[in-house]
């Protein structure tokens, strides 16, 4: 689904630079370019990135190293 309708970026996009590292607002804003000129897809940006921070963040607790 497209989240900024001025840059053509869509929630995938934002999903994958979260995956490589962008992990904060500013820095999915930097690498994507999203919110930068009307604004209105901060919000939804900023939910998928707690969405994901969250969900990678329960992922990583899944796992429990074996000593």
């Amino acid at each position: 689904m497209y989240v900024c309708l001025c840059k053509g970026i869509t929630d995938a996009q934002i999903r994958a630079a979260i995956e490589d590292g962008a992990n904060s607002f500013k820095k999915v804003r930097n690498t994507l370019g999203v919110a930068n000129q009307c604004g209105k897809c901060g919000i939804l940006t900023r939910e998928i990135l707690r969405e994901s921070l969250l969900d990678n963040a329960q992922e990583q607790d899944l796992f429990y190293a074996i000593s």
